[in-house]
């Protein structure tokens, strides 16, 4: 009689599967906990009427989600929308540059500069972001060079204004930009841009063509990780815009803290959980569609002659 496979299984491999199934068990069991059972609490509260809140029969009612349609709440979704796109779009074109700076410099520089990248992650955010106010304040450095050097007569508003929560956002993101591009610039090849150049590319179209598509899941996974946090951040608008921005992540901060209305605060963390999920999906589609684009191929040519030419630089 042949015995059971657990018999005949080592048994270091043995508790190396137990070990592996504890580690997924828990992981699942801390997830549960604090992420699906609290998203489970805001969809219920978000339909129950405020008046029977604390009721031992709630009144079920959709009129919370109606009030999301007010102009009002819907300018500050096109608000909050509009300052993290924008945070987006600053954060790539100034992440883009130093990411493919750490990647071509030399190794026993790199280290050295990936660490001037994660030195802000050993400050906390908010103290960073008080900070900012010593730098655009009225009496900030910014407005104090400005007035020695006489380009200004008097000191710039920068403060409480979408231009402050702009820098703040974005200076406050910024590393979360760097890291994901310099993963992929890092592992690009390098003479896939020079065959390129020996074909007539120039260096623009060799970055246009080759580089760009190669480094393209950094790009997005980098835009992901900076727009998501953007849209709840609450605390930046809070400390640079002052009562004069009001983004989606303030709105339901003063609706659980301030007005305590519970039910509306938690259909404003429902849809913007819902704005989170369409992201990630759309997150989820451009990756499979670049797997599928790699796959593919990315050169217009045909492989059979660019090969040869790849195969000549690499020698």
């Amino acid at each position: 009689m042949r015995p059971p496979e657990s018999a005949l299984r080592p048994p270091e491999s043995a508790n190396r599967s137990f070990f592996r199934r504890f580690s997924i068990s828990l992981t699942w069991l801390w997830l549960a906990i604090f992420a699906l059972l609290p998203t489970v609490a805001l969809l219920l509260v978000s339909v129950l009427d405020e008046a029977d809140l604390y009721s031992s029969i709630p009144r079920l009612t959709l009129e919370h989600y109606g009030e999301l349609f007010d102009p009002v709440f819907l300018t500050i979704l096109w608000e909050t929308i509009r300052l993290a796109s924008l945070a987006t779009l600053l954060c790539l074109l100034m992440g883009y540059p130093f990411a493919y700076l750490i990647a071509r410099a030399q190794p026993r520089l790199r280290p050295w500069l990936l660490l001037l990248v994660i030195i802000p992650f050993w400050t906390n955010s908010l103290i960073r972001t008080y900070a900012l106010i010593l730098m655009i304040g009225a009496q900030g450095m910014v407005n104090k060079i400005l007035l020695f050097s006489g380009i200004i007569s008097e000191p710039l508003q920068m403060m409480y204004t979408d231009f402050a929560v702009f820098i703040g956002l974005s200076y406050t993101l910024l590393p979360f930009m760097v890291l994901p591009l310099y993963a992929s610039i890092e592992k690009l090849d390098g003479t896939l841009v020079d065959a390129a150049k020996d074909l007539g590319a120039s260096s623009l179209k060799a970055f246009w063509h080759i580089t760009i598509p190669l480094t393209l899941p950094g790009i997005v996974g980098g835009c992901m990780l900076v727009f998501l946090p953007a849209l709840g951040c609450f605390y930046v608008p809070e400390i640079l815009g002052g009562s004069k921005t009001m983004l989606l992540g303030t709105f339901i901060k003063n609706q659980f803290l301030l007005t305590e209305n519970l039910p509306l605060g938690s259909a404003a963390s429902t849809v913007m959980t819902l704005l989170l999920i369409m992201m990630a999906l759309l997150y989820r589609l451009c990756s499979t569609r670049i797997a599928m684009r790699e796959d593919k191929g990315l050169f217009p040519m045909d492989k059979a002659k660019a090969e040869p030419e790849l195969a000549a630089t690499r020698a």
